[in-house]
């Protein structure tokens, strides 16, 4: 097969005079390339030591559309005004043998994505048109890195290492992310139904997304996030919208998690979200407080809906925060997972859950495994350890690193070494909550630990920040390598590798595991729950089953095992070696 090309770039002041110098410096192999084939543009400007505005664009004749830009769009929008009005303001225009209409489409998508996850560029074009099916799609990513490696090795103050960007939450979460064919398809639906509600002027609906872990939920909610919120700013649609008469100028983001919430903030900061309004992205508690059901939002959206609270307790006086947020609202978006909840505050009852499920006027699911990298074998020994908690012979797998370590400690070297790399990256250990912690006050003077076998390190959340890291998700601070994570803090986010301690609450016994709610610190599973009969029933079992399948589903491309219980240890290990036999 025929090697990609380069892609040629050049880097030119952006002013009147750009036609100019583009000319003056065009090599003539290039000049088909730049003057007749669709290319992709950047413009720039550094406001402050390292800090840039940035606009991105695709088109098919890049002398006229910088004419327009620089002659006619400075009379209606701040930031062509500004970048017109700069001397320091530059453009980037990248051309490939390869373009054509949908492939420059998505390379703009892509730089969006990459740009909008940096925390020193501000991005002022936040919509996307991603593409489908063309040729040659399947030379996207190959030639998107050659683009992006070069613009990085060019300016790597603008254009971060792809690694380092990878590696960031927000890029995680973004909602310039392609989305696959099942995402994309329910994203319309959704779109579609929310159209027809608010035009019937509908109040109090409920759309509810369901999807296990590692689903895509997170980035099918994003995309739709940015798109409602834009097309609610705009007077004019694009393209892929132009049928759709009125969303609501009023979309809000809701979840009921500390380091999620921190990560949809800088999201919504970046894209200029907050200016327009502060609360755009808040916490469930905060919103039911500050908005009246006599003035209802036009849409909301929930990530996590499973961690909305489902009883009182003291900072919210409520029966029950979904319902709160529906009177509050003429649409409701709810992405839920029942396996996901953690805690007895969170519980859903079955009768209850049915009863969300019949008051849901729309009910999606995606079904497809997006998070973790690896065979569909591999998935269905995680998946079976999970659901049916057995444990059967590890498959091989060239695509997913799974291991099974015999000491802890050697667990911990093992993950302190894909962090270190950039190439493995975002890698952190995480544990069962299986031993004692309080957010509210240290142990003695001493920090909350995590003691097994030789290994000893704090719990989450304690050690002293890294100033430069400090705004950033728990996992991404630097700090945070010699810290253990809890269900807590990594529930919802993507590990490169997740090295997964599994307590004494998690035992081996009769041929399958078994959970033993005295061996957990987790209070908040292991009380009973109150029910709306005033009966108090134990859903320990459910909540730590929860747990693990939350701590078991956080590695992209590995995730790497040790068990304290001796027997539980003992067939994983079995199982690695493929000793295990029916």
């Amino acid at each position: 097969m025929r090697e990609t090309l380069q892609p040629i770039i050049y880097d030119i002041p952006y002013n009147r005079e750009f036609q100019t110098t583009l000319k003056e410096k065009l090599e003539v192999n290039h000049e088909k390339f730049i003057t007749f084939y669709p290319t992709v543009y950047i413009i720039n400007d550094e406001k402050s030591r390292n800090n840039y505005k940035v606009y991105v664009g695709e088109t098919n004749n890049i002398y006229s559309r910088t004419k327009q830009h620089i002659l006619a769009d400075v009379q209606n929008r701040e930031d062509f005004e500004e970048f017109e009005k700069s001397s320091s303001s530059r453009m980037y225009i990248i051309a490939h043998e390869h373009f054509n209409k949908s492939l420059t489409m998505d390379i703009e998508n892509k730089l969006i994505h990459y740009l909008s996850s940096q925390n020193n560029v501000e991005i002022t074009n936040r919509r996307t048109n991603q593409q489908n099916e063309y040729f040659p799609v399947e030379k996207l990513g190959e030639i998107f890195s050659k683009i992006w490696n070069t613009l990085s090795e060019s300016k790597i103050q603008l254009f971060h290492s792809e690694k380092e960007i990878q590696n960031s939450a927000i890029f995680k979460a973004s909602p310039f992310h392609k989305l696959k064919e099942e995402q994309l398809k329910i994203r319309d639906q959704i779109a579609l139904k929310i159209e027809s509600l608010i035009s019937m002027n509908q109040k109090h609906q409920l759309i509810l997304v369901e999807g296990e872990a590692g689903a895509g939920k997170t980035v099918l909610l994003s995309s739709l996030f940015n798109e409602l919120f834009q097309i609610g700013q705009s007077e004019s649609l694009t393209a892929e919208y132009k049928n759709i008469q009125y969303y609501g100028k009023d979309v809000r983001l809701l979840v009921n998690h500390e380091q999620q919430f921190k990560v949809y903030k800088q999201l919504a900061e970046r894209l200029g979200m907050t200016k327009i309004n502060p609360e755009v992205v808040s916490k469930p508690t905060r919103f039911i407080r500050t908005v009246s059901e006599s003035e209802p939002v036009d849409i909301v959206l929930i990530d996590e809906a499973h961690l909305l609270w489902t009883e009182g307790k003291q900072a919210y006086q409520g029966k029950n925060q979904l319902y709160d947020i529906l009177k509050r609202a003429k649409i409701v978006v709810a992405v839920f997972d029942k396996n996901q909840v953690l805690s007895r505050e969170q519980y859903v009852e079955k009768t209850k859950y049915l009863d969300l499920l019949n008051i849901a006027n729309a009910h999606f699911d995606l079904r497809a495994q997006l998070r973790i990298n690896a065979s569909e074998e591999t998935i269905f020994w995680i998946r079976n350890l999970i659901d049916n908690q057995l444990v059967k012979n590890i498959p091989e797998d060239l695509s997913y690193d799974l291991k099974i370590f015999d000491s802890p400690t050697d667990l911990y070297k093992a993950i302190k070494e894909k962090a270190r790399t950039k190439r493995s990256g975002l890698s952190r250990l995480l544990a069962t909550f299986d031993w004692p912690y309080s957010s509210k006050k240290t142990n003695n003077g001493e920090y909350w630990n995590v003691e097994t076998q030789g290994l000893n390190l704090p719990w989450n959340l304690q050690l002293p920040k890294d100033r430069k890291t400090a705004n950033l998700a728990w996992a991404e601070q630097t700090q945070t390598i010699n810290e253990v994570g809890s269900t807590f803090t990594i529930q919802g986010f993507d590990l490169n590798y997740a090295g997964v301690i599994i307590g004494p609450s998690v035992k081996y016994a009769n041929g399958k595991i078994v959970f033993d709610p005295s061996a957990s610190f987790n209070r908040k599973a292991t009380q009973r729950r109150t029910f709306d009969s005033g009966e108090k029933v134990d859903v320990s079992l459910e909540l730590l089953k929860n747990e693990l399948n939350v701590l078991l589903t956080r590695g992209v491309n590995g995730l790497y095992i040790y068990a304290v219980d001796e027997q539980l240890r003992d067939v994983l290990l079995k199982s690695q070696k493929g000793d295990l036999y029916d």
